[in-house]
């Protein structure tokens, strides 16, 4: 039933919680895991472009290259487990969409990813990308905490 499951990181302590139940489902259910991380553009709009041209290049290529070591930890336990992976790396603004987006690409049938766990105020007030997912998601989300 669950062919391909999306697993998004973001580097940190807490997203990489969701790779090792996504490889042993995958494992149990003979699915591929691709792996994401979006990469965040430079921030700032400048007036003058030629300015900063060079440090927008330098940031974003920076950060590419972490979201590249980011999604390489979770190619590595797959293949360690015996679980077929591919990876992918985006850039957006916007990271809750490019995880939909890059479902969408791979006809991934669930995704596995993490969440803070804010209640309250916070919760209402701070909309997680684990959240946003879970909006616009067609497809099961399992969500680890």
């Amino acid at each position: 039933m669950f062919k391909t499951i999306l697993v998004p990181t973001d580097g940190s302590a807490l997203s990489e919680k969701a790779i090792a139940p996504a490889i042993e489902f995958a494992q149990k259910c003979g699915s591929k895991i691709i792996g994401l991380s979006v990469a965040e553009p430079y921030p700032f709009a400048t007036i003058l472009e030629s300015s900063s041209a060079i440090e927008s290049g330098v940031y974003e290529e920076r950060m590419r290259e972490l979201a590249e070591t980011y999604v390489q930890k979770i190619a590595v336990a797959a293949h360690n487990a015996g679980v077929a992976c591919e990876t992918s790396v985006a850039q957006s603004f916007a990271p809750h969409e490019e995880i939909i987006n890059t479902a969408d690409k791979f006809h991934c049938d669930a995704i596995f990813m993490a969440s803070h766990g804010r209640r309250g105020f916070s919760k209402l007030f701070i909309g997680s990308e684990t959240q946003k997912v879970l909006a616009h998601s067609t497809i099961p989300v399992l969500v680890l905490r």
